[in-house]
């Protein structure tokens, strides 16, 4: 009984924590969003809209299946710790890691967040270097993210069996998912782009009074530019990094 007390107080706030929705998004960014909800109302409800009602009929589930997708998100979102590891629940997906599976938690922040809500989020890596964000576990939740982190940290010390440290070999899993990552993210970004112009093209088309081909023009044609992306840019990504181990093998010659 007593060594479980010293536990306690040696662990700070003890290891049994739950993160979730503290704080509503800011004033700006729920304001854009209601310009662009209602932008789709009157785009989709004007009279004079030479959309066809099977494409006004898609487009508006589209849309509501994203409004359910984000409403489940907040109510259901959260991570949780414990003794036994590290949950995640989202929308739809539970995700469970335990304690010898789990590698570091680590802090990023995303240069390209500077006007977001978010600015730095809260990474689990495993020990093969993949890794996952864990839910409201960011700077907007909680404003002294680091000095959290930190007490995870020391808090799930004992659980793990073993210290928090490097390990060079995980470093270099992690940092070739990380390419891996990058240019499976650049290759939907391409493939979005492209969507948004054959959209735009197709809508060209009904307005024009021309066949429209959506299948085509949105499903064919972004496809075919994320598979080609994708290729690319893994290729690029394989040619410009060294082979398993053969960097760390080089360091130790020196």
């Amino acid at each position: 009984m007593g060594g479980d007390d010293e536990d306690e107080r040696d662990d700070g706030r003890g290891i049994e924590r739950e993160y979730s929705r503290r704080r509503k998004m800011s004033r700006g960014r729920f304001v854009a969003l209601c310009i662009v909800e209602g932008n789709f109302a009157l785009q989709m409800a004007r009279p004079d809209n030479t959309i066809p009602a099977r494409y006004k009929l898609l487009a508006v589930a589209l849309m509501a299946l994203l409004v359910v997708w984000a409403v489940l998100t907040v109510r259901r979102g959260r991570t949780t710790v414990g003794a036994d590891g590290v949950c995640t629940r989202g929308a739809f997906r539970v995700r469970r890691w335990a304690w010898h599976d789990i590698y570091d938690l680590r802090v990023e922040t995303n240069p390209g967040q500077h006007r977001a809500d978010v600015k730095s989020f809260t990474y689990l890596y495993e020990n093969d270097g993949r890794r996952g964000r864990l839910p409201y576990l960011d700077d907007w939740q909680l404003p002294d993210l680091w000095a959290e982190v930190a007490d995870l940290h020391t808090a799930s010390a004992r659980h793990r069996g073993m210290a928090w440290e490097r390990r060079p070999e995980v470093e270099e899993r992690i940092r070739r998912q990380s390419g891996h990552r990058k240019a499976w993210e650049r290759a939907t970004s391409g493939a979005l782009l492209v969507l948004v112009a054959m959209f735009l093209v197709t809508v060209w088309r009904i307005a024009t009074g021309r066949d429209a081909e959506p299948l085509l023009l949105l499903v064919c044609v972004p496809l075919g530019a994320f598979a080609l992306l994708a290729v690319l840019l893994h290729w690029r990504w394989e040619s410009q990094v060294p082979p398993p181990g053969r960097e760390f093998r080089e360091q130790s010659r020196l």
